[in-house]
């Protein structure tokens, strides 16, 4: 047995998971985190795990994608669920967090850790030897980017956006009204906007020709992500696009009128108490002052206060499939781990997942023992195959679903049946699977 200590590059939820997996089987880790001495144009805070888009790390829902992961995530260890479960503020069947309370409770976790070294140094170099695990995230410096794209030959990129975080106090609550579509979760989990249809019409003419920040013409040429799509350019396919996106009415009433809404904004908590909110799906890359006057627009926020607005920024992923193996190793150079939305796994928990297989399998190599690649019918091992699936042309970010495992051998024409009969079969097969292969979790 080897007994390397293993250089973690990058303290988000990729790396935060494999650094505790590592240490979880007994190997020393030094993790390095360039924070606080530099900051990405996204970050702001100085703790682990810092949440910058939406806080909310989708459904809990156990017969769906999102709800599965979590659950899988938790047989393995996952410190990101645990704290985020600590942490959760209400927001119907989704899990979202607290984001300061979230950050601070990982990386309390971390801190406790007497084989896990913190180290707030930016890397700018791949090491020459020893065990590494990039985990840098999307928004690595550029140093550290052009080192990876030397290291892998070439790398790809996308632009997330995010969107706004008003005061709860300036919504005019008048205009407004609290529940969960279908009453699905808790009564006041979101903050509804209603609009009638000459309003919908007035907001969507001037959505649809409002100024944006100007690209450069490499982010043009890069193009968008379609998960994380500005409101402004989804509204451009269509006039009711976004009616049946981000700002669909359905299992909403409208207790002012009784009837359903011809479009609503929902409103999700930011923070546990309540005082900020979230404009739900309205990621945008609008001028500051073209989003306070279009979305001023939406009559419960006249008069919001703008605690941050929406912002674009860079998102880089490799060609996983043509660098990575299953254990998400290199092919070329196995002592090199990929973790996170740098390897095309999208989203916050995918993230953190692929850093959970990233440890284990690091782990394993410096045991010289065989790799962690749970069955195919689970999410864990959906994404192994994902990011080393040699056939993909056109490699693109995916987050968890369940299309990404294998039918059921019976059909069952109820969707939510169906998809609950995936996801206990998941579950059954990776407790086998950690009970045959995985002592230590």
């Amino acid at each position: 047995m080897m007994n390397d200590t293993v250089t973690v590059i990058g303290g988000g939820f990729a790396g935060v998971e494999a650094a505790m997996q590592l240490a979880k089987r007994g190997i020393k880790v030094r993790l390095f985190e360039m924070k606080p001495h530099r900051f990405s144009p996204a970050h702001k805070s100085e703790g682990l795990c810092e949440v910058v888009c939406s806080n909310s790390f989708k459904s809990l829902l156990p017969a769906s994608a999102a709800g599965l992961l979590k659950n899988e995530m938790e047989l393995l260890g996952s410190v990101c669920v645990k704290c985020a479960k600590q942490t959760a503020v209400p927001a119907g069947g989704a899990l979202a967090v607290d984001r300061d309370l979230f950050s601070a409770a990982v990386t309390a976790e971390v801190e406790k850790e007497p084989l896990i070294e913190i180290v707030r140094e930016e890397i700018t170099k791949i090491p020459d030897e020893g065990v590494v695990i990039i985990a840098a995230g999307p928004l690595a410096s550029d140093a550290l980017s052009e080192e990876i794209k030397r290291l892998c030959g070439g790398g790809l990129s996308f632009f997330d956006a995010a969107a706004p975080i008003i005061t709860a106090e300036s919504v005019d609550m008048s205009r407004a009204f609290t529940a969960s579509r279908y009453d699905k979760g808790g009564e006041d989990d979101y903050i509804n906007c209603p609009m009638n249809k000459a309003e919908y019409e007035a907001f969507y003419n001037e959505l649809v020709n409002a100024e944006s920040v100007v690209l450069h013409d490499f982010e043009k040429k890069n193009g968008v992500y379609e998960g994380c799509m500005p409101i402004e350019i989804m509204a451009k396919r269509g006039d009711n696009t976004i009616r049946f996106g981000p700002m669909k009415p359905v299992g909403l009433v409208d207790p002012t009128t009784g009837h359903r809404p011809w479009a609503v904004l929902q409103l999700r908590k930011e923070n546990g108490a309540g005082t900020l909110l979230n404009l739900v799906g309205f990621q945008t890359n609008l001028k500051f002052p073209e989003q306070k006057r279009v979305f001023g627009m939406i009559p419960a926020l006249a008069n919001a206060e703008y605690v941050r607005y929406g912002v674009m920024h860079r998102n880089s992923f490799i060609d996983a499939p043509r660098v990575l193996t299953e254990r998400f190793n290199m092919e070329s150079q196995p002592r090199i781990f990929f973790a996170g939305q740098i390897t095309g796994v999208e989203g916050y928990m995918e993230s953190a997942s692929s850093g959970i297989t990233a440890g284990i399998n690091a782990a394993r190599f410096i045991k010289n023992e065989p790799a962690f690649v749970p069955p195919a019918d689970t999410l864990h091992g959906a994404f192994c195959r994902y990011v080393s699936d040699k056939t993909v042309k056109d490699y693109q970010p995916m987050g968890a679903a369940i299309g990404l495992l294998p039918p059921l051998d019976e059909k069952i024409r109820d969707k939510r049946q169906r998809y609950g009969m995936i996801a206990d079969r998941a579950l059954n097969s990776l407790r086998d699977y950690i009970k045959e292969n995985e002592k230590e979790v």
